[in-house]
């Protein structure tokens, strides 16, 4: 398998698609380089990739976005063992439960977190787009 990245986001209202692509920038950044998709555009398979990055922003009563990123991830979940993750997402209210419960999820799953998952409230400003640039920077170089 060689060393891809994918980055597979759901956004409502673009918080969580502005994550993914400074992600995409830290990546790109360290000299690698990434596939951008919103989950509802990607028909690859999870197979071909050794790193994620995967985007999703707390929905409801703190869970992931359930019509498309759900049943996407549940669809991904058997394949993540041995894979390195990012795992991020924006959030209006809460104190970012969906994000540790996601990460246990992944974890259980076999996959590696390089870092714990990002959440930023809302639409991200300077410093959460910086922060992502460095999960992105931390996933190229993991």
């Amino acid at each position: 398998m060689s060393d891809k990245i994918a980055i597979i986001y759901w956004s409502g209202t673009g918080n969580t698609e502005a994550m993914a692509k400074s992600v995409q920038k830290g990546i790109e950044n360290s000299g690698a380089s990434a596939e951008l998709f919103s989950v509802s555009s990607f028909s690859g398979n999870v197979d071909d990739y050794s790193k994620l990055a995967l985007g999703c922003p707390a929905m409801g009563a703190e869970v992931l976005e359930e019509s498309e990123f759900q049943p996407f991830y549940d669809s991904i979940k058997s394949k993540l063992s041995g894979k390195k993750l990012a795992l991020f997402g924006s959030y209006d209210w809460g104190d970012g439960e969906w994000m540790r419960i996601w990460q246990e999820d992944v974890s259980s799953a076999g996959a590696s977190l390089v870092k714990d998952g990002l959440i930023v409230n809302l639409t991200p400003d300077d410093n959460g787009l910086n922060q992502c640039v460095e999960l992105g920077e931390s996933l190229a170089k993991a």
